[in-house]
């Protein structure tokens, strides 16, 4: 890794990457994502019936390309905690769910980065989401004017996916909705990154969502060509075809690499520096450009400071098209791959093998699956791939598919990555990764050894907008804190009580060990007497001032009545 003059690879230009969150079929955290990854699964199924179009005929609806499709189940789209956010029912009736998902991912992506949104209230932190989907909009105005009311524009209108963020959790950075087609997310994650980088932004939130809603879109998908019929992603097999469609979405928290160490923040990775084009040209209008992603390649390359050579591992857009995928392969080969020397492939793989194209959400998908990569220093399989593409040379551009869930081909350097993303209409993004090799800061709340042979006695803070969530968040960590042996309670102690939000319905475990810590949440979660829980409701009336004599030193009867 050659750092620029300007210090730009790995020094104070680099962008940390602090919280993450994610909602994907099969995979609502990251750590289950992992988890998919890492075993080689899919999410792909049949499209459940709800969500079925008519792109054939009745007798052939077996056979129809949009019969796939890599969904979230319907609780995870009509269930949403509008009380939480401060939303009316009727409010929130009328929002386009990928509102609802934005808002979820955000404050779950701060927590995650040990930020209760409080803590940013009013400061500038800046909020960018890519989306390109409106079906919920549709979905609307097939009910009629009728079905309007007070909150239909703000509910509908697709800026209000970021804007609804900024207004909720009180920031006051950049609020924008990028749509620059599939591309979007990771144009999002771009824009953060310059704006954090400009110091218009402190803290920026960056992603996208994507909710595939109505069948007559997966429809006209189907039409334009661009489903695989087999409801695979076969990324550059000979076997490409299309790809499937997928839906959810995902958020990183994102700080400069110096703040970042100064807040003792745990960094995932880091973003040395990206890069956004238009293919501007073309055989047609959708029709990809080889020279023009080489280009957005060798600028990010560039502005990162970072020589081509030393990538170990580049996330494809990797649709597995036939069209698209050669293309691709030809610049990313002339750019990076032929940079390395021969009979050292660069890597390369496609999370759409996993989840399917999450088209506005794709690009942070890529990401996600990077920043895990890095993070577990494991690179997880490119799946659906058996016979090479008989239009992409690969070892002429020393490039090869990631076949198997491996180690990285150098792991005994520090980590390169890049992630790449096209939209349909030519707009090119790619962000070049690496892992963070420096020493975390590490809070010091208390020790785990105590005098006299007693074990220390930790407190565990938690809380919720009602009685409910607070159940909810004890059932959680309850599960998390069985399943890992290795806790430190104190530590545990300290992010709760550091890093979440102070809601009204509190309770406070306290445990000298983690069993007993396990039993208490799970007593408040069952929401059961226990005697290692203080629990109560924050009084909502004003505080009063009181008076306290210590009992040392002169006292009479009246001595406080002057005050």
């Amino acid at each position: 890794m050659t750092p620029s003059g300007d210090g730009r690879a790995g020094g104070d230009d680099a962008i940390a990457v602090v919280g993450l969150a994610c909602r994907l079929p099969g995979a609502p955290t990251p750590a289950a994502f992992w988890e998919l990854l890492r075993a080689g699964g899919h999410a792909v199924r049949e499209v459940p019936a709800e969500r079925l179009g008519t792109t054939a005929p009745d007798d052939e609806q077996d056979t129809r390309p949009s019969r796939y499709g890599a969904f979230l189940d319907q609780e995870q789209i009509e269930g949403f905690d509008a009380a939480f956010f401060g939303i009316s029912p009727r409010e929130a009736a009328l929002m386009d769910p990928q509102q609802r998902l934005a808002l979820e991912l955000g404050w779950e992506a701060l927590e995650d980065a040990g930020l209760p949104p409080a803590r940013l209230a009013g400061q500038r932190s800046g909020v960018f989401v890519g989306v390109i989907a409106d079906d919920y909009a549709a979905l609307s105005a097939r009910l009629g004017a009728d079905a309007l009311g007070p909150h239909s524009m703000t509910g509908l209108h697709r800026s209000m996916i970021a804007n609804r963020v900024s207004y909720v959790l009180g920031l006051r950075g950049p609020s924008m909705t990028v749509d620059t087609g599939q591309s979007s997310s990771l144009v999002s994650v771009h824009l953060a990154c310059e704006s954090l980088r400009t110091g218009e932004s402190t803290v920026a939130l960056a992603g996208g969502v994507n909710l595939n809603l109505l069948p007559e879109t997966t429809d006209r998908v189907a039409r334009f060509g661009a489903l695989s019929p087999d409801g695979r992603c076969h990324t550059f097999d000979a076997r490409a075809n299309g790809y499937v469609r997928g839906e959810g979405g995902a958020v990183v928290v994102l700080k400069r690499l110096s703040r970042a160490v100064a807040d003792g923040d745990t960094v995932h990775c880091l973003l040395l520096g990206s890069a956004v084009n238009n293919d501007g040209g073309g055989e047609s209008l959708t029709a990809p450009l080889r020279a023009a992603q080489e280009d957005v390649l060798r600028l990010a390359h560039q502005r990162a400071g970072t020589d081509p050579a030393d990538v170990q591992y580049v996330e494809l857009h990797g649709t597995g098209t036939k069209v698209g995928d050669p293309v691709e392969a030809a610049a990313l080969g002339a750019a990076v791959g032929t940079a390395r020397e021969a009979g050292d492939p660069l890597m390369v793989g496609s999370v759409k093998t996993n989840m399917g194209h999450l088209e506005g959400a794709a690009g942070i998908t890529g990401l996600l699956k990077v920043v895990l990569s890095l993070r577990h220093r494991l690179l997880p399989a490119s799946l659906n791939y058996e016979t090479p593409n008989p239009d992409i040379p690969l070892d002429e551009l020393n490039l090869s598919v990631q076949r198997t869930t491996g180690p990285w081909p150098a792991a005994d350097r520090p980590l390169l990555a890049g992630v790449s993303s096209f939209g349909m209409g030519g707009t090119n993004c790619h962000v070049v990764a690496a892992e963070w090799t420096g020493a975390h800061e590490t809070a010091a709340p208390g020790s785990d050894t105590a005098p006299f042979g007693h074990a220390p006695v930790t407190c565990w803070p938690l809380s919720g907008r009602d009685r409910a969530g607070l159940r909810g968040q004890a059932a959680r960590l309850a599960a998390f804190a069985a399943g890992h042996t290795d806790l430190s309670l104190p530590d545990v102690g300290w992010s709760l009580g550091t890093g979440r939000a102070a809601l009204d319905h509190r309770a406070v475990v306290l445990a000298g060990e983690r069993d007993a810590a396990v039993e208490a949440l799970r007593a408040v979660a069952e929401g059961v007497p226990s005697a290692g829980v203080v629990s109560g409701v924050v009084s909502g009336e004003p505080g009063r001032v009181v008076f306290v004599f210590p009992g040392q030193g002169s006292q009479w009867v009246g001595m406080g009545a002057g005050l």
